[in-house]
């Protein structure tokens, strides 16, 4: 985990909202509340990861906060200053970039690495001559352990983790502060994963990077974030260090999901009670009223139905959004 340098937000995120209208009968439309009034912030210099199931909208928060989608209403402000017009996106996507969950299909298969890499410094005119241009490249590919011979290849001719190191190359190529990683080793081989996380960290301390981290994996999260935020349904139902929500998770989701993390000690394992969770994921075109985790939960009452809960700080740093919080073993 890297060290926070202080305390200002680089990344504030207010209420933010993502619902795509949904074609239901004819002509009417249905809005799928893939985002649903999300709020955090993330420090300078801090992994935040954010955990859910499939669907839960994840994805979506991050690429909504580079504007990859038009949030629908919700504030996302970088170091103080509202992201709102067309040149406040441009000029914040020079400091902010994302690396995406599957390298085979997010590289272009017609371009050489070296093109690929220097995309971004293209499009935004980032350097003087070729050479610079050159020179820039082959030293992004040595910070992500590429070679300079690799530099003339196609994709398709590297292994999954090293077409991730290219993918990290590009997103560092405009030198951000802040990058969304968008599950971004969810797609290789458990013995690549290692070296890219520890790459991650390497290069968060070398550039001083923040990150967004997205991920179902749990222990890749806790390995790599400072705190952790877990979201179900469009909604955030708990946030807080990484540590304290392992030890001491507090809403009935967040119990369920850390008690299938698997642990390598057998005694340990057996001793273990999963929390099973009853019925299937509800679709976010057709959200329950409430919470919406209360078709799932065994502590639900009638209040659930019939409010969200507040998202508020339940202990220091530990936010939590449960009406029946008191009643959660």
């Amino acid at each position: 985990m890297s060290e926070i340098r202080n305390d200002t937000p680089l990344i504030e995120v207010r209420n933010l909202k993502e619902h795509f209208p949904i074609q239901v009968s004819g002509l009417k439309t249905k809005p799928l509340k893939a985002v649903d009034g999300v709020s955090f912030s993330i420090k300078r210099g801090e992994t935040l990861g954010l955990v859910g199931e499939s669907g839960c909208g994840k994805t979506t928060v991050g690429r909504t906060i580079l504007n990859l989608y038009k949030p629908t209403s919700g504030e996302i402000i970088y170091d103080g200053k509202p992201i709102k017009t067309a040149a406040d996106i441009k000029e914040f996507r020079t400091k902010a970039t994302m690396v995406f969950q599957d390298p085979y299909s997010s590289l272009n298969p017609r371009m050489t690495v070296a093109d690929i890499i220097g995309e971004p410094l293209d499009v935004h005119k980032m350097y003087k001559t070729k050479e610079e241009r050159q020179a820039r490249i082959l030293e992004l590919m040595s910070y992500v352990g590429l070679n300079s011979e690799h530099a003339a290849r196609y994709a398709h001719e590297f292994s999954g983790g090293q077409r991730q190191r290219i993918g990290i190359a590009r997103a560092l190529a405009v030198n951000p502060e802040f990058i969304v990683c968008d599950e971004p080793v969810s797609a290789l081989d458990v013995s690549i994963q290692a070296q890219v996380i520890n790459m991650f960290q390497e290069l968060q301390e070398k550039l001083g990077l923040t990150y967004l981290f997205i991920a179902h994996d749990l222990l890749v999260v806790r390995h790599i974030s400072d705190r952790i935020a877990v979201m179900y349904l469009g909604k955030m139902v708990e946030l807080a260090d990484a540590d304290e929500i392992y030890d001491h998770p507090l809403h009935p989701y967040s119990k369920s999901l850390l008690s299938s993390v698997p642990v390598p000690d057998p005694e340990t394992a057996r001793n273990n009670k999963r929390i099973i969770l009853e019925g299937d994921i509800p679709s976010p075109l057709n959200a329950p009223s409430g919470c919406p985790f209360r078709t799932r939960c065994r502590y639900a009452t009638d209040v659930c139905a019939q409010s969200m809960p507040e998202f508020k700080e339940v202990k220091p740093g530990h936010f939590c959004a449960c009406h029946n919080l008191e009643n959660v073993d």
